[in-house]
């Protein structure tokens, strides 16, 4: 495969060496794998220390973005610094006739660069508020209004797509030609995350009722 084949990466350390056949580093189809999964990892350096911190991202245009206690170790060692934002969706296990060849059909994204905090309350409101709707649509306005000790309380940040790459595979196994003959099973198992029935909160008041939009809610 020749390096035609994943052409246009933004950046040398977005580029994608292993496999870059399965490359893609096309606005399209990052915004879509980020559309499709809320949960993120971002690596970041704290105390000299490598680590890698679970959270919920939402897409905005060409930006990603996320929020935590303002206080918390993330939002305090990456606001300003290096981070490393990945999206990884688990489609189904790759099943070969070799061990060495056993994979997974997936799709991920990583995104590099320098947090950017959002600093003026109502901006801070209205991202909070478009996070919040965009998993259940008019679930903001359904809820105790926000205070500005919880705005203040929250930090959030983002990272333009700028420097952004995605990586899918799909398909079957991928044996060695001297293996297609040995005698086991190949194929692939499919695996997706499924939404399913809400499940209310016991101390819910007599007279609430689930919201209509909640069964809008997908993952996928």
């Amino acid at each position: 495969m020749s390096d035609a084949a994943s052409p246009n990466a933004p950046s040398n350390r977005s580029r994608i060496n292993r496999y870059r056949w399965l490359a893609h580093y096309d606005k399209e189809t990052i915004y879509a794998i980020l559309d499709a999964m809320p949960v993120a990892h971002i690596g970041y350096i704290h105390d000299g220390n490598p680590i890698v911190t679970p959270t919920l991202q939402w897409r905005e245009g060409n930006r990603v973005y996320w929020h935590g206690a303002a206080h918390g170790r993330m939002m305090t060692a990456t606001d300003g610094a290096e981070v490393c934002l990945t999206v990884s969706i688990l489609d189904g296990l790759v099943l070969a006739r070799a061990a060495f060849n056993f994979n997974i059909n997936h799709r991920s994204v990583m995104v590099f660069g320098r947090p950017e905090a959002v600093t003026d309350p109502q901006e801070k409101t209205r991202l909070l508020k478009r996070f919040v709707d965009g998993y259940v649509p008019g679930q903001w306005d359904r809820l105790r209004p926000v205070t500005s000790q919880e705005i203040n309380a929250t930090t959030i940040l983002s990272l333009p797509l700028s420097e952004a790459s995605a990586k899918l595979r799909a398909g079957p196994p991928e044996d060695n030609d001297d293996d297609y003959a040995f005698p086991v099973w190949a194929g692939v198992l499919p695996i997706r995350l499924s939404v399913g029935v809400p499940q209310p909160d016991p101390r819910n008041l007599a007279e609430v009722t689930v919201p209509e939009t909640l069964s809008a809610f997908s993952i996928g």
